[in-house]
């Protein structure tokens, strides 16, 4: 991926831009090249290369240490289709330390879309940032039906695990899930729980997940930054 030096859009934006894409392929990690070797792979100033390399440190992506030179900081974090797995199992599982914090919770009328998607005609809502080493990579949303809302509400939902209150504590167990997985623009609100720039794009996935009576038991909407999170899926040709 090389430079447009016609775009409107400023070049260390750009390189921004490439450096994330390369550390979330997994092409980048350790200690990344020195300002002189990125400034004549790319053809760019010293300035340009700094102003870059300092967005993605005030994001976490990159740290700088001292006499050492600059490093990747954030392990991606992917998420393999085809298993109904929890966020904080997915953390886990890649040797970081998952966490969340709430942000609200409340009784709601969901949206047409969300009624037509769940058939819930009243909802209760828990809106939680979510943490893989105390950075945080993503801002989940979850419809429950109104009782199962409401009885894991009078838990504390920080840094806990809803998938296990609700298998362990409230007796539903999962059987099934529907996943779609696109791309959008994160609201000016979620890009500050985030902390990323306002604008910015981010993977936006929705779950239904049933119980084993094949009723919808809760609904989620996330939005994950692209830079964290990737998903991943193995696939087989079978022959004869």
């Amino acid at each position: 991926m090389q430079l447009n030096y016609e775009s409107s859009l400023p070049l260390h934006v750009q390189l921004k831009t490439i450096i994330e894409k390369q550390i979330s392929q997994g092409e980048l990690t350790g200690q990344i090249p020195s300002e002189r070797e990125i400034m004549e792979h790319y053809h760019v100033s010293r300035s340009t290369v700094r102003e870059a390399v300092n967005l993605l440190v005030r994001e976490g992506i990159l740290e700088k240490r001292h006499g050492s030179g600059t490093f990747v900081s954030l392990k991606p974090i992917n998420q393999w289709l085809g298993n109904l797995t929890s966020t904080t199992e997915m953390i886990k599982q890649m040797g970081m330390k998952p966490g969340a914090k709430l942000i609200n919770l409340y009784k709601l009328t969901p949206s047409a879309n969300i009624r037509e998607i769940t058939g819930f005609n009243e909802a209760f809502f828990i809106k939680r940032v979510r943490y893989a080493d105390d950075v945080p990579i993503g801002v989940e949303c979850h419809y429950y039906p109104v009782a199962i809302g409401e009885a894991l509400s009078r838990y504390d939902l920080n840094d806990a695990t809803l998938y296990e209150i609700e298998q362990n504590e409230l007796g539903i167990w999962f059987a099934e899930a529907r996943q779609t997985i696109g791309g959008g623009i994160i609201s000016e609100e979620d890009a500050i729980h985030l902390n990323v720039p306002a604008q910015s794009h981010v993977l936006i996935a929705e779950r239904v997940i049933k119980d084993r009576e094949g009723t919808t038991v809760e609904f989620e909407k996330a939005y994950y930054r692209s830079d964290m999170y990737n998903f991943q899926i193995n696939l087989s040709r079978k022959f004869g």
